[in-house]
C-alpha cells in the first residue's frame, strides 16, 4: 500500500526523532506530539529500520554542530 508523501516524511521524521531521544539518554516514552506516529517513533527509539526500508538510517553525530544556531544564524560568518 502506497503511502503518501507528506505522511511518508511525518514517519521518517518521528523515526528520526524517537532515534535521537535514545542517544540523548531519553526514556522510551513517545512524547504527546508524536502519538500519531508512535510506532514510528518506537522503531526509531530501539534502533530498528523504518517499514520498508532495508536497513536503519544513520544519524550522524556531528549533524548537530552543523545545523547549530551558530552555523546557520549568518550566512556571511564563513566568508
Amino acid at each position: 500500500m502506497a503511502v503518501p508523501k507528506k505522511d511518508q516524511e511525518r514517519i521518517t521524521y518521528a523515526w528520526m526523532y524517537g532515534s535521537q531521544a535514545r542517544k540523548d539518554g531519553k526514556e522510551r516514552v513517545v512524547p504527546e506530539y508524536w502519538q500519531e506516529l508512535s510506532d514510528a517513533w518506537v522503531q526509531g527509539f530501539d534502533g530498528a529500520p523504518l517499514i520498508g526500508t532495508d536497513k536503519p538510517k544513520v544519524i550522524r553525530s556531528d549533524m548537530e554542530a552543523e545545523v547549530d544556531e551558530a552555523a546557520v544564524g549568518s550566512p556571511d560568518a564563513g566568508t
